[in-house]
């Protein structure tokens, strides 16, 4: 049978003035509803509802109880029962050690002085009404079959047995006039009302036993069938009409079907011949009436199946028990059934002051039911705790007497002599009674405030003794049959408690937090996180305190640190949501930076809880302290910062990407004539900055230097992106191989013949250039050099400005707030001091790069490949001067003022490099004769003079007259004789190679060719040979070398 509340239960009006309002029975019905969660331990009985459990439970509670007094009246029939010898010795009156007389004065079964000696032990209240509160009208009488006794008038019908009374019957008697006297009800009077039985249904019974009991007054009750007595003795003329008659029918079928086929206390095999023929006759009665006629083979079938079926034994010898409502779990929902009687039904939490009465009444039910005393005492605590649940936990006696018959229940538990059917029955009570206290112990903050926390002390001692008996006393089978063994569940009473603490304060928690989210959803208004942060801070701080205010005190009966186990766990919890919070943000700011400040403060109060409650325990709380994993706030700020710096420098390396795939070093404008990826990287290096300084936390020079590193990182990146553009090898010319002049050759005469035309030509380029003022020859690629080494420029002034910032910033504290052991940036006054380095080299490179393009292959038409080719006075340099000069001029408009002076110095440099290959690597096309270096070194000061005048003073006469000293060294060994130039030649090949002096028959070795020409070099003066012109330079390099002549 499923569990029901008591006032659902208890849903009929009851007779005259004990009729309560509709109103206040629908409100606390409505209220009950919110506690059925307590599971029903013993089982559901399929076909039976609480109304035919209940009139089934008074049918034999009245039997059993026929012969007491108030139940017959003089006439009483005398019934023997077994009971004093069923179950354990001492009989028990309902609370275990209690004496089983009555506990006050009656007469003829009238309770006149209730003074229960059952509710003092139990620790409840006396309604203090005495005699009997209880007063039935004295003038109203009816027969009881035989009895000349009265009872009172009945209520309302109700259940099967009451859905059609006589019109005679029922609330009919209340109309009776009021002033009639009055008198105590009776023990069976009470019964009949609390469990709501209507007069008819009374007189029914009474009228089968005293039909059953003809010529067999000594009979005992437990031999009774009742049922089948009922069905025998009871014809459809008794009921209102065949529809009553027939429901009435089924009920009893029903009860004979639960308790002898469903769940017999004796097995019964399922091919036994009455039990086919019993489960026959109950299908059959379900679509019409049973004939119950003394002709009725049905009948006489049904009795023979029913009567073999009860007096079964175990091992199939006679008996003189009969067993048709001792089997499980039916005896136990009849006898809560009954139980359920002691309780007000005007006031449900309230017990009967004639409760003691009533429950040894209740005990002549022992022996039809299989009930003993220590099943008695497990029932009658269930009942009251059931009570406590159902009725909105309203009166907390109710659970303080629930726990005290816990007590004996445990005393019951550890005895030897228990029975499986027993065990199986505790297990499960225990089981049901355990979840519902956890589940109120694990929201013990939900369910519990000032007003009824002393609740809480109670049902904490009954879960944790349901838990000792489960765990210690009571073995709890894996299954029937198990071959595993048993097992056994063991808990400690402080971790039970600890796991309560936890538990609740969790939920507490995750309630804070539900709460707030419904509170937004309602209205619609999104809260900013950090909001909800600090406003959860608070309310963890409020919860402490309730905590160690109204709980701690309380469970530290149980647990030694409970105030301690609540603050680690709350500072758990605000720390997981803290971290989940901060998971989400990478950017620090005022509000993070209050979050944490609050954080640190919440962890300050709740450290400090933990210190105070722990100071009495074996290890000064050190244990439950490692527990709370620190905040560390500090190091959070550092980790976030770091964090930040960490994804600002990725977005930064994101942009040099973008950079290296889209820039094409085309300036914006005239006024911006750098890289746009330049001015971009620098915009947004500058916005970190100041985004980092406006972080409102200690900034220290650790952290400046972690923020300047990541940066110079990101610039050395670009600062290589800017510099790779190539370099001066791919723009210098072969050289060509080492040749003797021959005067005679091919292209000698053949220069020869076209001589005077190439005069004439060379004069009209030249009338050309001077009418048309000829366009400088730097190429698209030159400039993008140039905007390249703009763009470096542009670093260098942008890096100093940070640098600045960075190093005179206020926001710098003057002391090391983390502590963290890090190198300075060194000596330097600099945090990008590697990066400048970097840029300055950049700017050499691209300089050099840009210069030996502008030279090689801008201007090569009018410099390598034409200066002196053939002859030098007709192949002067003064055309390369002209568009040298154009382009320069081109340079100083491109270049930013800073970039012009090593830009320009890398054009005079490469031009020089250009004269001397023309000289020294001229190639076939060029020969020279001694007379000729006047016309060249004439040549080169024009050359020379152009860089010192180009600029305003851009390069001084000191730096050109340094970087001309190779050049100028040459032409002087252009001035020298041949005899002079072999002399020096022999001496230096000699000494350079080790030979020492050049004995007979040896040769000079080939000087190998190193590029770092000048006038003391071997190869230097072995090419002024090769391109001298005359009789004495061309046997010599015939003889030593074996050059060959020029065709």
């Amino acid at each position: 049978m499923s569990h029901q509340s008591r006032r659902e239960f208890f849903s009929a009006p009851l007779p005259g003035p004990t009729t309560t309002s509709a109103s206040a029975s629908t409100s606390t019905s409505t209220s009950n509803d919110n506690n059925m969660d307590l599971a029903w331990p013993f089982g559901k009985l399929e076909g039976l509802d609480r109304d035919d459990i209940r009139e089934a439970a008074y049918e034999i509670f009245f039997t059993a109880c026929r012969s007491s007094p108030g139940f017959g009246g003089r006439n009483a029939l005398t019934f023997y029962s077994s009971h004093d010898h069923h179950g354990n010795g001492d009989g028990g009156n309902g609370s275990g050690s209690h004496g089983s007389g009555s506990p006050s004065g009656r007469v003829n079964g009238v309770v006149m002085t209730p003074t229960s000696k059952v509710k003092k032990a139990l620790g409840l209240k006396m309604l203090k009404r005495s005699p009997s509160r209880r007063m039935s009208m004295s003038s109203i009488a009816f027969n009881s079959g035989g009895g000349g006794g009265s009872t009172p008038s009945s209520p309302v019908s109700h259940g099967h047995g009451g859905s059609g009374s006589s019109p005679g019957a029922g609330m009919g008697h209340s109309m009776l006039p009021s002033s009639r006297p009055r008198r105590p009800l009776t023990s069976a009077e009470i019964m009949r009302q609390q469990m709501k039985v209507t007069e008819q249904s009374d007189n029914r019974l009474r009228k089968t036993l005293m039909r059953t009991l003809v010529g067999q007054m000594g009979r005992r009750s437990e031999t009774i069938i009742l049922p089948l007595e009922l069905l025998r003795h009871l014809k459809p003329s008794e009921f209102c009409d065949m529809h009553e008659y027939h429901l009435w029918q089924k009920r009893q079928l029903k009860i004979l079907e639960v308790g002898l086929l469903l769940h017999p206390s004796i097995p019964v095999d399922k091919s036994n011949s009455f039990l086919m023929r019993l489960r026959e006759i109950i299908r059959a009665c379900e679509s019409k009436p049973l004939d119950t006629g003394k002709n009725s083979d049905t009948m006489r079938a049904l009795c023979n199946s029913v009567v073999s079926l009860c007096w079964r034994s175990t091992n199939g010898t006679t008996t003189n028990v009969c067993h048709w409502a001792d089997g499980f779990p039916l005896n136990i929902h009849i006898y809560t059934s009954l139980l359920q009687a002691i309780f007000d039904i005007r006031d449900e939490t309230l017990v009967l002051d004639e409760v003691d009465e009533l429950l040894e009444l209740m005990k002549k039910t022992w022996s039809t039911l299989g009930i003993n005393r220590l099943i008695h005492n497990a029932c009658f605590t269930w009942v009251l705790f059931q009570q406590y649940v159902v009725t909105n936990q309203m009166e907390p006696d109710l659970l303080s007497a629930a726990y005290t018959m816990l007590t004996e229940v445990a005393n019951d538990a550890r005895k030897p002599d228990r029975d499986a059917t027993y065990v199986k029955l505790l297990s499960s009570m225990l089981v049901s009674m355990q979840n519902w206290a956890e589940k109120k112990l694990l929201h013990y903050h939900e369910y519990f405030n000032r007003g009824n926390i002393g609740g809480i002390e109670n049902l904490l001692a009954l879960a944790l003794s349901s838990t000792k008996i489960l765990g210690e006393d009571v073995t709890i089978k894996e299954g029937e049959g198990s071959k595993k063994g048993d097992t056994l569940l063991v808990d400690s009473t402080s971790d039970r408690v600890d796991h309560y603490i936890r538990s609740s304060v969790k939920n507490a928690f995750a309630k804070i937090i539900e709460n707030e989210n419904v509170k937004h959803a309602t209205t619609e208004e999104r809260e900013e996180p950090s909001v909800a942060l600090l406003q959860l801070a608070k309310e963890t701080e409020d919860l402490a305190a309730r905590e160690r205010e109204l709980f701690s005190p309380i469970l530290k009966k149980w647990h030694p640190i409970a105030a301690g186990v609540a603050a680690v766990t709350l500072h758990q919890c605000y720390g997981a949501t803290l971290k989940q919070y901060l998971a989400g943000t990478s950017v620090l700011n005022n509000e993070i930076v209050g979050v944490l400040q609050r954080a640190a403060k919440l962890e300050k109060v709740l450290v400090q809880m933990v210190v105070e409650d722990s100071e009495e325990c074996e290890d000064g709380g050190k244990g439950i302290v490692r527990e709370m994993t620190p905040y560390e706030v500090d190091s959070i700020i550092l980790k976030l910062l770091r964090q930040w710096i960490g994804e600002r420098l990725k977005k930064g390396k994101e942009l040099l990407s973008r950079a290296k795939e889209t820039e094409t070093w085309n300036p914006k404008s005239k006024s911006e004539p750098y890289a746009q990826s330049a001015v971009e990287l620098m915009r947004s290096t500058e916005e970190m900055v100041n985004d980092f300084f406006e972080i409102p936390i200690g900034i220290t020079d650790d952290l400046i230097i972690d923020l300047a590193e990541g940066l110079e990182q990101l610039f050395q990146e670009y600062i290589t992106f800017v510099a790779s553009c190539g370099s001066k090898q791919s723009y210098l010319p072969t050289l060509p191989p080492l040749t003797r002049c021959n005067r005679d050759s091919k292209f000698f005469k053949l220069w020869r013949k076209a001589s005077p035309c190439t005069v004439a030509i060379e004069m009209h380029q030249i009338m050309t250039i001077e009418g048309h003022h000829p366009r400088p020859s730097t190429s698209r690629g030159t400039q993008r050099l140039y905007i390249r080494l703009n763009t470096l420029h542009y670093l260098i002034s942008h890096l100093h400005s940070l640098d600045k910032t960075l190093t005179l910033s206020p926001r710098v504290a003057t002391r090391n707030r983390f502590s963290i052991s890090r190198k300075h940036h060194g000596a330097s006054s600099s945090y990008f001091e590697h990066a400048n380095g970097s840029i300055q080299s950049a700017c050499d490179h691209v300089s050099e790069v840009a210069a030996y393009r502008l030279i090689f292959v801008d201007s090569n038409s009018v410099f390598y490949e034409s200066l002196y080719v053939g002859d030098v006075a007709n192949a002067r340099i003064r055309s390369a001067i002209r568009i040298l000069k154009q382009n320069l001029t081109l340079l100083t408009a491109i270049l930013t003022d800073r970039a012009q002076a090593l830009a320009m110095k890398e054009v005079m440099k490469a031009s020089f490099e250009a004269f001397l290959m023309v000289l020294l690597a001229g190639g076939p096309s060029r020969i020279f004769n001694l007379s000729d270096h006047e016309m060249i070194e004439e040549d080169f000061d024009s050359l020379k003079r152009v860089f010192c005048t180009c600029g305003e003073g851009l390069i001084s006469e000191d730096v050109a007259q340094r970087e001309a000293a190779t050049v100028e060294g040459v032409i002087a060994l252009m001035s020298q004789y041949t005899e002079q130039l072999i002399e020096d030649f022999s001496i230096i090949t000699c000494e350079t190679s080790g030979m020492g002096v050049l004995g007979t028959g040896q040769k000079l070795p080939m000087p190998p060719t190193t590029g770092r020409w000048n006038r003391a070099d071997p190869n230097t003066i072995l090419r002024v040979l090769c391109h001298r012109n005359d009789r004495a330079a061309n046997q010599f390099l015939k003889k030593s070398f074996q050059l060959a002549r020029r065709k």
